[in-house]
């Protein structure tokens, strides 16, 4: 596999997910800010077509790697590409969501979904991590969710591998204190994007049956952004989405768990 080749002044950035949605805005927001970007996805076209439309935008220099980021060893394979190349900022952005009970979906699917949010999250950051300690320098956004806060019957691992992502980012941005290196977990409630649509049996989001609270993906990636510029732990953008995320500490766990049930049934079943 060729390595990856840029400036060696530049700044460089690596996002997963990167042809859509949340992934392709952090994107923009990067090589607006001067990055020279690694765009990672498992759609080819939409891929090149985020590197034309950002290219067209900023003068900034853009690698792109098709990758399944829910197969195994995937990131060995982005940390080899990169060829020895520092990568300043790191956004964990790559993932999909699954409906229904955990008795009926597809082990296959469930797997990949893990695979993505658990192995190659926590694998890439591992990687990538220790060229930033020995710098002393770097930026670390995790892809979290409003989800993270609470169980999810009809979307339990999904639910479950948000609060892994959510705590392991905490867990590390306390032990990386005083090493130049922040992690950030962004916690977006509903958000306007095709992860949406993969969840909702092929529905598109405007088709939703609870079409409130929903954001807009440019605005909730400025908002992630400006906290891992800040070095915030955890991000909730939205006042109503911080009230949810509270909510579970005010009212009793089995409450809340039947709450989240009716919430998915209503805005999922077709």
């Amino acid at each position: 596999m060729p390595g990856i080749h840029n400036d060696k002044n530049a700044q460089m950035a690596l996002v997963t997910g990167a042809a859509s949605g949340l992934g392709f805005e952090l994107a923009l927001l990067l090589a607006k800010d001067g990055y020279s970007l690694i765009l990672v996805d498992v759609n080819a076209e939409k891929l090149q077509e985020a590197q034309n439309e950002i290219e067209a935008l900023y003068p900034t220099q853009i690698q792109i790697l098709h990758k399944d980021l829910s197969q195994q060893n995937v990131a060995e394979e982005i940390f080899q590409a990169l060829d020895g190349k520092n990568v300043n900022v790191l956004i964990n952005n790559a993932g999909f969501g699954i409906y229904g009970s955990f008795n009926d979906t597809d082990w296959e699917r469930d797997l990949a979904m893990l695979n993505l949010h658990v192995i190659t999250t926590t694998h890439l950051t591992k990687l990538i991590l220790k060229g930033m300690v020995a710098r002393g320098s770097g930026m670390i956004l995790n892809m979290s969710s409003l989800a993270a806060f609470q169980p999810g019957p009809l979307m339990s691992l999904y639910y479950a591998s948000k609060a892994y992502i959510l705590s392991f980012s905490e867990a590390i941005a306390n032990e990386l204190k005083g090493t130049g290196v922040t992690v950030t977990a962004l916690c977006p409630g509903q958000t306007r994007t095709c992860f949406q649509e993969v969840v909702s049996n092929g529905a598109k989001a405007s088709e939703n049956r609870i079409n409130f609270n929903i954001a807009c993906p440019k605005e909730v990636a400025e908002y992630g952004y400006e906290a891992m510029k800040k070095g915030k732990v955890v991000a909730i953008p939205g006042n109503f989405n911080k009230f949810l995320s509270k909510l579970p500490r005010f009212v009793p766990r089995r409450t809340a768990t039947a709450i989240i049930r009716k919430i998915q049934e209503k805005n999922r079943d077709q």
